[in-house]
């Protein structure tokens, strides 16, 4: 059965306005922003050095998320890689020099303040992995361990 016209105006309308911040970002901005990539509205991209921004494919950025590129106190920007197929959990902050490896996942209100392997999942602060060899999909949601 068809979602109710209501729900498919708003979906499409919600896609569209997600994919015009991501231009903003990239084009006004020159942040380095993947295809697919879904980035909230609340969250906040460092704009004091947005050329260190740099997200992969496929990747959601929740809201209140704050990803920092450059340090006040030493005065030095420092980029941020956050990679394809990544889950970044509400209200998590990103600390200026972190690379985060492809298909992590950040639980949210986590403090990363140092780099992240590949296949990851952290949580807490600082940031600390609970899993290692995650499998995740498009936008980070996790695969399936259990067999079909």
């Amino acid at each position: 059965m068809a979602a109710p016209l209501a729900t498919r105006l708003r979906d499409t309308l919600r896609r569209v306005v997600v994919t015009l911040r991501r231009h903003y970002l990239i084009r006004v901005w020159r942040m380095d922003i993947g295809q697919g990539t879904i980035v909230s509205f609340s969250a906040r991209l460092d704009k004091t050095n947005p050329r260190g921004v740099h997200i992969g494919k496929y990747t959601v950025v929740t809201f209140g998320v704050a990803v920092l590129t450059h340090d006040h106190v030493n005065t030095r920007d420092r980029d941020v890689r956050i990679g394809d197929n990544c889950f970044i959990g509400a209200h998590s902050i990103i600390l200026p020099g972190v690379t985060i490896g492809n298909n992590c996942i950040v639980s949210a209100a986590s403090v990363v303040v140092r780099d992240v392997p590949a296949g990851s999942l952290v949580t807490g602060n600082p940031a600390r992995i609970v899993e290692s060899n995650v499998k995740t999909d498009h936008y980070g949601v996790r695969r399936s361990t259990t067999p079909d």
